[in-house]
């Protein structure tokens, strides 16, 4: 009985990791004076697990302001969007990971 739970737990984790199987390839932060910008790009992989490639580029906005000792106070970021498609936007960067990959048949 416990084998069979613990093959469940190991399943349903497996799967879990399949269904976000795309590659985090470079994260930065870019930007200065008024505004800032956050990029993403992740590299989808196939249904097998092999990297293909294809690759979503993701980002997002904040506005920035000077602060009196020479600082930056950047706030309001704006949602993530997938820069090839902008129409959708999502909370975070692994949502609109998941959706680009899904939007080309791939994972």
């Amino acid at each position: 009985m416990i084998k069979k739970i613990l093959l469940a737990i190991i399943l349903t984790c497996a799967a879990t990791a399949a269904a976000n199987a795309w590659k985090l390839e470079t994260q930065r932060t870019l930007g200065n004076g008024e505004g800032k910008n956050q990029n993403v790009l992740v590299r989808c992989t196939t249904a097998t697990g092999q990297a293909s490639h294809q690759t979503c580029s993701l980002r997002r906005y904040a506005k920035c302001t000077r602060t009196q000792s020479g600082g930056q106070n950047c706030t309001g970021w704006q949602p993530w969007t997938d820069v090839r498609n902008p129409g959708r936007t999502f909370g975070t960067w692994q949502e609109a990971a998941n959706a680009c990959c899904r939007a080309h048949g791939l994972r």
